[in-house]
């Protein structure tokens, strides 16, 4: 049994190392080397996406044999592109785009990285690059809809509560290259995808929409979301879907024939990544799953009634620990009153404000919620942290927290407080990380 009497000089700092861990065990660098193919006797054509697809593109340029032809692209989220190292040659370009709403040079960058596979042959190898953030960066709209089209249809999505599952079913039936059309379109070449998972359950075809896998969702299924959250969609695109002339390759489609795929790093091991930190702090870690999902708030709720129980020497948990888990929630924004400017924040500060709610100060508890891209929402920060003097610093600033829920201003509450976590670009993407601090 772990020593009662445990101290932590510096908690929040350690639970920032426990976050470092998890985003440590997801470099590409070090992920790649273990699922790189062999050279084929022709060339090698590296496509891909995501906002790690940067740093992948320079692990496989770092790994690749130096005498073997290698070319391609990828594509990635604004200020995502790393550092080159000192002496390593580019060989893979690298461009950027916007995520999370798709902009013009996502569009081009997808139509430039379908155009790469004409002329294949069974010779050749296609490498691709996918991590969370491709189907935003990989924009190429169906027949009937315009970009401005596919940028608004994004944003409402967003907004609207949708899961991500949800979400990649409409994006993979509004694209010529999402669900499966990039692998199709590479026959007959022989295609390897390596993906970083920032999914719930690590489904292939919902990594960037799966672009290279064979896609079980349809035409209606999409039609039934967009209705059930009320999203508004061209008359051109909904008469395609009712027709299913919109309809994305199935997984048995002949053109996946040999393909190969392969997890390079997935939420569960940064994890327990996170978990081997923390129990060599002398703690008892506990991971509640990788793939938690549903209203951040709500899910707040239950992380913090957890951790109260484990405070007040409840429960099923033994303090001093480390609660760990990950997935990816959702906030549904709140209607904004007229004249009223609309907050900012992304899922993890609208996690952490709900885990403070819920705690209401409860003393021996810190936490930590972040994004392992470094990213939360659209913001510059990667999350935020609580600590059990929080409400009370708040009411010291004048702060209501109630207020900044009311219109999903995490950035705004946490930014006041200075209990933001910073990083920037981390340069790879296994979803949301969430760590409680049990004293």
């Amino acid at each position: 049994m772990m020593p009662t009497m445990l101290t932590i000089a510096d908690p929040a700092a350690l639970l920032r190392s426990l976050f470092d861990a998890a985003v440590q065990a997801a470099q590409p660098l070090h992920k790649t080397a273990a699922f790189l193919p062999s050279p084929p006797r022709g060339r090698t054509l590296v496509l891909g996406a995501g906002k790690a697809a940067g740093a992948m593109a320079q692990a496989v340029e770092a790994l690749w044999p130096q005498d073997a032809p290698l070319s391609g692209l990828v594509v990635t989220r604004y200020g995502h592109t790393p550092p080159r190292p000192a002496g390593l040659a580019q060989r893979i370009e690298v461009l950027e785009a916007s995520h999370p709403v798709p902009d013009a040079a996502g569009e081009q960058a997808a139509q430039r990285i379908l155009a790469l596979t004409q002329g294949l042959t069974a010779d050749d190898l296609v490498l691709c690059l996918m991590s969370g953030g491709a189907s935003a960066l990989l924009t190429l709209p169906a027949q009937g809809l315009t970009l401005a089209d596919k940028q608004r249809i994004n944003q409402d999505l967003l907004r609207c509560g949708a899961h991500i599952g949800e979400m990649n079913c409409v994006r993979k039936h509004l694209s010529r290259i999402k669900g499966g059309r990039l692998g199709a379109a590479c026959a007959p070449a022989r295609v390897v995808t390596l993906a970083i998972s920032d999914v719930p359950g690590d489904d292939p075809s919902t990594i960037g929409s799966g672009p290279t896998v064979g896609d079980s969702s349809t035409c209606a299924q999409a039609l039934e979301i967009v209705q059930r959250y009320g999203i508004a969609l061209p008359q051109a695109v909904l008469d395609a879907w009712a027709a299913g002339a919109l309809e994305s390759p199935k997984p048995l489609d002949a053109a996946f024939e040999g393909h190969v795929f392969h997890l390079i790093a997935t939420p569960q091991q940064s994890l327990q990544a996170a978990a081997e930190a923390a129990r060599s702090a002398g703690l008892t870690a506990y991971l509640l799953s990788d793939d938690i999902e549903g209203e951040s708030r709500e899910v707040a709720k239950m992380h913090g009634a957890l951790a109260r129980a484990a405070a007040k020497g409840l429960g099923p948990f033994q303090k001093p620990c480390v609660i760990l888990s990950g997935g990816e929630t959702t906030v549904t924004i709140a209607p904004q009153a007229p004249g009223q400017a609309r907050g900012r924040g992304g899922r993890a500060g609208e996690f952490c404000m709900g885990l403070a709610q819920t705690l209401q100060g409860q003393s021996g508890v810190w936490a930590l919620a972040a994004d392992t891209d470094g990213i939360d929402g659209v913001e510059d920060n990667a999350g935020a942290r609580l600590s059990p003097d929080t409400l009370q610093r708040a009411t010291a600033l004048g702060l209501s927290l109630s207020s900044y829920q009311q219109r999903n201003d995490a950035y705004g509450f946490f930014s006041a407080l200075g209990d933001l976590v910073v990083t920037g670009p981390t340069h790879t993407n296994v979803n949301d990380f969430r760590a409680i601090l049990v004293m």
